[in-house]
């Protein structure tokens, strides 16, 4: 089901948080225009990047799980278009991207950042109960790369017409550490960060590129699910994040004139972890 915000009622008692993600600038950019799906985009990053995208001037559809939150954040977010789905189930696959390329119009930057921590309290390997395992590779590899097998033709086609395709998958530090109870969560982001390299290799030559980034510990509902007595201050906050995302995803993107029409584009870069 998807939820545009324009068609949303506004109730007048509601208070509205549009100025910061709607004060885009004037000048063109290479996001600025963008069609961008975000997954997991009602809360913690994902919300954090939706603001920090439409405020570059972005068209932005977001997808989660539950109707309530994603029609609460399509309200008080003019323009960005939302989807309710579950990534980590098939069925929901053709029926999300199917409407994430008819809301936009096509596909020029998929964000693959819906997660799954796996067993909490988080639990030793040994410990993991398959069904957990499971789980965490079915949101966390799965998951994405249905979705991006999905939506590859419309990305494949923004690469031809000029515009530009990026994928952006986010990965962690526990991808490449092993921490003691992260198992299931460091092997699930492991995997995709591997796929990422390999994708990366396979489409260089259709100008579809992709990354695999670190967006840092951050103070957001997952990592105080996974470390509950972490102080706050010690973390990103994911607005800080979602910006050196998005300065990532801008410099994958081909550079545009002031027209709008891509001009000259920028060294491919790498799937890799900061």
């Amino acid at each position: 089901m998807t939820i545009p915000s324009d068609t949303i009622p506004h109730e007048s008692t509601q208070r509205r948080r549009e100025t910061d993600w709607d004060n885009t600038t004037d000048s063109a950019g290479p996001i600025k225009g963008a069609r961008v799906a975000i997954t997991g985009g009602t809360s913690g990053l994902g919300l954090a990047l939706v603001r920090e995208l439409l405020r570059r001037g972005a068209r932005v559809a977001f997808v989660a799980r539950t109707h309530e939150r994603v029609e609460g954040v399509a309200r008080e977010h003019r323009g960005a278009h939302g989807i309710v789905g579950d990534i980590s189930a098939k069925d929901d696959i053709y029926p999300i991207a199917v409407q994430v390329v008819g809301e936009l119009g096509g596909l020029d930057v998929l964000i693959n950042n819906a997660s799954d921590l796996g067993p909490v309290p988080l639990a030793m390997l040994s410990d993991t109960a398959c069904e957990d395992l499971e789980r965490a590779f079915a949101t966390n590899v799965i998951g994405p790369f249905r979705l991006t097998k999905a939506l590859m033709g419309a990305l494949a086609a923004s690469a031809r017409e000029g515009c530009g395709a990026v994928v952006l998958n986010i990965s962690s530090n526990a991808a490449v550490t092993p921490y003691p109870g992260w198992g299931a969560y460091g092997a699930s982001k492991a995997a995709l960060h591997h796929l990422s390299r390999i994708w990366g290799e396979e489409h260089a030559a259709d100008g579809v590129r992709f990354l695999s980034l670190d967006p840092g510990d951050m103070d957001t509902p997952m990592h105080a699910a996974a470390v509950p007595d972490a102080d706050p201050t010690t973390l990103k906050h994911p607005e800080t994040s979602a910006s050196e995302l998005a300065d990532a995803i801008a410099h994958a993107l081909p550079r545009r004139g002031a027209s709008g029409a891509p001009s000259t584009t920028v060294p491919e870069l790498e799937g890799v972890i900061r």
